[in-house]
């Protein structure tokens, strides 16, 4: 459904392919959060949970990560924020395919009011799936 493009869905979530395998993905992107210095705050594996109770579920891992720094006058300013920050990349198997889904920070500022310069730091989360997907 998403292999060939970048896809926006109309509730500001943004999703694109991985060359890489889930696993793959989820090391490219706990290196880069590092790389740029990120707080790692979680890597939570829907999938392995679904297992542990003996559901099934493609493999699907949710990787929380920001800034305090960066976050805290987001939220200082509009504390609902609190409902979408740390930022969230989803990572999913969809066939063969592994797909990268967030929140599109356009629509984080948005849904939120944001200045520009609040929404600035948000911007952070297209660096780092470009970086997790690029060869």
């Amino acid at each position: 459904m998403y292999a060939d493009q970048t896809s926006f869905s109309p509730d500001g979530v943004v999703t694109k392919p991985s060359p890489w395998s889930v696993e793959e993905t989820i090391a490219r992107l706990k290196a880069t959060v590092a790389a740029r210095r990120l707080t790692l705050v979680d890597v939570v594996d829907h999938s392995g949970e679904a297992e542990a109770v003996g559901l099934e579920l493609r493999d699907t891992k949710l990787v929380i990560f920001g800034s305090p720094q960066a976050g805290t006058p987001v939220m200082q300013e509009a504390p609902l924020t609190g409902l979408d920050l740390p930022l969230k990349i989803l990572v999913w198997a969809d066939g063969h395919q592994t797909m990268l889904s967030y929140v599109a920070p356009a629509a984080l500022a948005a849904r939120y009011n944001l200045s520009d310069q609040l929404a600035a730091p948000l911007a952070v989360i297209e660096v780092v799936a470009n970086t997790v997907i690029d060869r």
